[in-house]
């Protein structure tokens, strides 16, 4: 019988825990997630200097006449004409937010929270299509609203997408419309 209870005196637990190299590798990923952030961030001031020569959007004018349409929603970002995947970040136009846009007779007016707002001349637009995607926002096909206009000498593809789909259409067809007396009347 001893050696039984030789045995059942010997037996001890494993510690459950190495606190120390636990501590290391949870700080080692901290610090990695950190310099990931960073450098994210650091590229994107980087894009931002790229573009640096991109003049600043227009403000809107103290009287844009009345009001043809008006859309709540959100403001995706914009690219670079063509290419959905070339965000233009420059003066805050790669920030998404919350947008109210007004079209009238002067142009489009992009009143943003929490980012800076812009205006688009009538004169300066080009165009307007539904589209699936842009910089990163895919959505399902005909689901966002692009803008296409010249800001300088380049142009410029913005997405929107309204809070309620259906306008999206309506908005196309107007802002064509515009462009289209526009240039015949140049």
């Amino acid at each position: 019988m001893t050696p039984v209870i030789l045995l059942a005196e010997a037996k001890r637990s494993a510690e459950v825990t190495d606190w120390p190299a636990r501590i290391g590798w949870l700080v080692g990923l901290l610090l990695f997630i950190a310099l990931v952030y960073w450098l994210m961030r650091e590229g994107w001031k980087w894009r931002g200097t790229l573009q640096s020569d991109l003049p600043a959007p227009p403000s809107a004018p103290e009287e844009t006449g009345p009001v043809r349409l008006e859309l709540s929603g959100r403001y995706h970002g914009s690219t670079t004409a063509g290419q959905w995947l070339d965000r233009i970040v420059a003066h805050g136009l790669g920030t998404r937010s919350r947008a109210e846009l007004t079209l009238t007779d002067q142009g489009l007016e992009v009143e943003r929270a929490g980012a800076s707002d812009f205006f688009i001349p009538t004169a300066a637009l080009r165009g307007a299509r539904l589209d699936k995607g842009i910089a990163g926002k895919v959505l399902t096909e005909g689901g966002l609203l692009v803008v296409t206009w010249a800001l300088g000498d380049k142009l410029i593809d913005s997405g929107f997408r309204s809070d309620h789909a259906a306008e999206h259409t309506e908005w196309v067809d107007t802002l064509n419309h515009m462009i289209n007396d526009t240039e015949g009347a140049r």
